[in-house]
């Protein structure tokens, strides 16, 4: 139970941990404290049904065909080494977050439809949640617990997101802090393709 949790928390992380449009959002609510909680835990509704329904979906799909499984384990192992490539070149090549101002505040539901659009409208959450975190879990022991990893891992990086981004915003500034994170986020992927492999 704990090694697919573990799974779930450290895949989820690698994956929602850069500089990405939804990151971005929820930054600068939180900078301007504008329903910063709200959009946070928005996000992490969104993230929890979309891995629930990949995990869940995918592993009774799977369950009923070998092949789909082979071809989900090795398209898995592909994905997490290209996306852990991508995190070594973007550490080659850091830069800051830039976050340009609004001209006054919106009202609750016009930022909760704002974070719905950045979202559900970009086709990385459904490459990362539904088809790679979900076709990741639906290969562990316990899928269950897998999903509640992930789900962990966006509740801490968001609520973190929306609660620490004042203290956060001069070492968001820094390209260095960037090239940490990616660097990391590299070695989770690596590790978890490597372990991917070995199940083979």
């Amino acid at each position: 139970m704990w090694q697919s949790y573990m799974n779930g928390l450290l895949v989820a992380a690698g994956l929602i941990i850069a500089i990405g449009a939804q990151n971005v959002f929820v930054l600068a609510q939180s900078l301007r404290r504008e329903h910063h909680l709200p959009v946070a835990a928005l996000c992490v509704l969104c993230d929890a049904l979309l891995v629930a329904a990949g995990v869940f979906g995918l592993a009774a799909l799977l369950a009923q065909n070998p092949l789909l499984l082979g071809i989900a384990r090795w398209g898995g192992s592909a994905f997490l080494l290209w996306y852990g490539t991508k995190a070594l070149l973007r550490a080659a090549r850091p830069q800051a977050l830039e976050q340009g101002e609004n001209s006054g505040p919106r009202s609750r539901r016009a930022v909760l439809l704002a974070a719905l659009a950045v979202t559900l409208l970009n086709p990385h959450v459904y490459l990362d949640t539904v088809l790679l975190i979900g076709s990741l879990g639906a290969q562990q022991p316990d899928p269950g617990a897998y999903t509640l990893g992930a789900a962990s891992a966006s509740l801490l990086w968001f609520f973190s997101l929306a609660l620490g981004a004042a203290w956060l915003a001069p070492w968001l500034a820094r390209p260095t802090t960037w090239r940490l994170l990616d660097l990391g986020v590299a070695l989770m992927m690596f590790a978890m393709a490597y372990q991917l492999m070995r199940s083979m």
